[in-house]
């Protein structure tokens, strides 16, 4: 499993890191994110949604509704775990079908749901370390999640 962490000073950081991840995901991905209240994980699926041709502004974080889909050339679903009891009730969403389809997957709080998630995955834990300033620590499992992991530092120099 390779890691690999990034420090962003600032929103613009932020949005680098989202544009040269968004060039490297593969057609089908899951990706954890985890941080604390607050910490940007809906923000930094925004920066990757418009790097993908999304509108920004359309995604919001899934918290009440539970997953929010948003389609397109690059089908994007954004499930919220925060409010969920337990691992059968995010199953309950059909969160399988969602992540055998073509698109991004990405799971907020993917950490109270980590036995439900595929085994193969990227995930990205979001540290807040200063008023605008992140640290964001991503782990590959899985060959592609490894070789997207591999090529990002030099994805970020573009």
């Amino acid at each position: 499993m390779s890691t690999w962490q990034f420090e962003a000073t600032d929103e613009h950081d932020t949005e680098r890191l989202a544009a040269a991840l968004a060039r490297l995901l593969p057609e089908r991905v899951v990706v954890g994110l985890e941080g604390t209240l607050g910490a940007g994980k809906t923000r930094f699926v925004q920066a990757l949604a418009a790097a993908a041709g999304h509108d920004r502004s359309q995604v919001v974080s899934p918290t009440f509704v539970l997953v929010q889909e948003h389609l397109g050339d690059r089908p994007i679903r954004h499930f919220d775990a925060y409010r969920l009891r337990d691992d059968d009730e995010f199953l309950a969403l059909g969160v399988e079908e969602y992540f055998d389809a073509p698109g991004w997957s990405f799971v907020e709080w993917s950490d109270r749901v980590e036995r439900c998630l595929p085994a193969e995955r990227l995930d990205i834990r979001i540290v807040v370390t200063g008023e605008t300033s992140r640290r964001f620590e991503l782990r590959a499992a899985g060959s592609e999640a490894e070789a997207v992991l591999a090529r990002l530092p030099a994805g970020l120099t573009r």
